[in-house]
């Protein structure tokens, strides 16, 4: 219950940001970042997927899918 809790928190998020606003800075963190806290807490691309992380920003980070995926 908690995690459908913060899936709709973070969902509700993502809609108040504006197409506009530059994600390039936030983006340029996720990719640094990603994959060793992916790693650590055993997080999938498909998680990412689902949350709506790009594939691109995915793929920058180092992130890829795996038959379980």
């Amino acid at each position: 219950l908690d995690l459908r809790q913060k899936r709709l928190d973070d969902e509700a998020t993502l809609a108040r940001l504006s197409v506009e606003e530059d994600l390039t800075e936030v983006e340029n963190g996720f990719v640094e970042f990603a994959r060793s806290y992916s790693e650590r807490k055993g997080i999938s691309y498909a998680a990412w997927r689902e949350q709506g992380v790009p594939a691109a920003a995915l793929k920058k980070a180092g992130i890829t899918r795996t038959r379980s995926d």
